[in-house]
């Protein structure tokens, strides 16, 4: 498109606007360099979709490990009570696989031992006239140890100060024993609780000592302090904690309640929770990247045209990629049948992602049938001894894909960088061209502008001359200060 100029207004004196003139040239020219811009803009908006896309690429590769990982899910071990309210129990992955009956006798308790109350907390507990006094205190049954509560008047001779004072001559000797005072109907009890269960932390007076309590305090008898008792298969177990490891291997156990009477079945296998949220994580990042590459062939009804990678070799060469791993197969006669996706209750949908079957029909099993039916298949499926398994096929497959060099998108993403770098540097070249011509047709104009500006009062110069010539040749002399010419004759 050319640039027009009206001759009527630059002759008038006004001149010409040469930044807009400059501007209209420069812009005319810049054709290559907006194409440029253009294509990096084309070029980032598929950097953009590369890098989304590689990400979640990477989730699917982190899932996958997972899925193939030898000591992974498929490995973990899990115990399962048909009764938590009587006791739970962990297995570590060394656990034997079977299933166990056992009964809960009683519970490891924790000692305690009470005084009857006394109305008032501060006053002394010695005999009238008692200089001194004891407390024999027992811990842990007859084999336990012995301590000796000595007893000063005005020092913890009440019952709020004994029991500041038991608390401090525990924590020094580590008796594994708080005192406390409580109150109730009866009025204020010296309270003595052990901190350990069982027969270790069974609390008593020392009755075999004459001196075993030589207070006006009256003690009740002895609570607690017993082992928890338990079968196991119809072997007995005792226990001084409610946490036993050990009585079955790679088990431990939590007692939580007694129940002599109800036996409770406790059965160690495959962590089948574990191994269905691996599965569930795989076909979730699965999903999002199927889905990811299903966007970019989606048409535009607005532009009619697909998404930025729409045409991108690479992305069709990664769904083909993924959607065979996905259709992998082992041998139709092995594996009891279970032999890919679909024989598992995972199912391939018309646009290529996957569905965990949670409602079995008539033709098509539920993945928690499958593992319930037989979880050995199942691993076997996705990882096995001669590494033919689906997550291993997958995840060999994944590793090249995702390879930070080779990898099929990175690949693309590194010569896009590539392309948008020399882009850039053309548009930068272009630009610095484009600077120097503009200032010196802004040099140019400048000149040519000045003379047209000037134009009218030239114009205005020439006209008085040209109008005070005379019919002869002649100027009048009194209006003019040009000498009168003559014909010499």
């Amino acid at each position: 498109m050319g640039i027009s100029l009206n001759p009527s207004s630059i002759l008038s004196g006004q001149g010409i606007d040469v930044s807009s003139l400059v501007q209209q040239m420069i812009t005319e020219q810049s054709g290559p360099m907006i194409e440029w811009q253009n294509e990096e803009a084309t070029v980032q908006s598929q950097s953009v979709a590369l890098t989304a896309i590689n990400n979640d690429l990477s989730d699917l590769a982190t899932a996958m490990q997972t899925l193939a990982d030898p000591l992974g899910p498929f490995t973990a071990s899990a115990a399962q009570s048909s009764d938590t309210s009587v006791l739970t129990a962990t297995s570590e992955n060394s656990a034997a696989v079977g299933s166990h009956e056992i009964v809960v006798n009683n519970l490891a308790t924790a000692g305690a031992l009470y005084t009857n109350g006394v109305s008032d907390p501060t006053a002394s507990i010695l005999p009238a006239g008692a200089t001194g006094g004891d407390i024999q205190l027992q811990v842990g049954g007859s084999s336990g140890n012995t301590y000796d509560i000595q007893i000063t008047p005005g020092s913890n001779d009440t019952l709020n100060t004994l029991a500041s004072s038991i608390n401090a001559q525990s924590s020094a000797g580590n008796w594994g024993v708080t005192a406390s005072v409580v109150q109730d109907s009866t009025g204020y009890r010296l309270a003595l609780y052990s901190q350990n269960t069982g027969s270790a932390g069974a609390l008593a007076l020392n009755t075999t000592l004459s001196n075993s309590n030589t207070t006006t305090l009256t003690f009740n008898a002895p609570v607690g302090g017993t082992d928890a008792s338990l079968t196991i298969d119809g072997v007995p177990f005792t226990s001084s904690s409610n946490t036993l490891s050990g009585a079955i291997p790679g088990v431990t156990l939590n007692l939580l309640s007694a129940a002599p009477n109800s036996p409770v079945q406790l059965t160690v296998g495959p962590d089948q929770n574990q191994i269905t949220t691996a599965v569930n994580n795989f076909v979730s990042a699965y999903n999002t990247v199927i889905a990811d590459i299903n966007t970019q062939y989606q048409v535009n009804p607005v532009t009619n045209n697909e998404g930025p990678l729409g045409g991108d070799p690479s992305l069709r060469s990664l769904q083909s990629s993924l959607l065979s791993d996905a259709g992998y197969s082992l041998d139709l006669n092995s594996n009891s049948g279970y032999v890919n996706l679909a024989s598992l209750g995972i199912i391939t949908n018309d646009d290529g992602t996957l569905s965990v079957v949670t409602s079995p029909t008539a033709t098509q099993a539920s993945f928690a049938q499958a593992l319930a039916a037989n979880p050995t298949a199942v691993q076997n499926f996705f990882q096995n001894a001669s590494g033919t398994g689906f997550a291993t096929n997958f995840n060999n497959d994944l590793t090249n894909l995702t390879d930070p060099t080779q990898g099929v998108l990175n690949v693309d993403l590194a010569q896009n960088q590539t392309t948008i770098q020399n882009l850039q540097t053309n548009v930068t070249n272009f630009q610095t061209q484009l600077t120097a011509q503009q200032q010196q047709l802004t040099a140019q104009f400048d000149a040519v502008n000045a003379s047209l500006q000037a134009y009218p009062l030239l114009l205005e110069q020439t006209t008085e001359i040209l109008g005070s010539l005379d019919s002869t040749g002649s100027t009048d002399t009194t209006s003019n200060s040009i000498p009168t010419l003559t014909s010499g004759l």
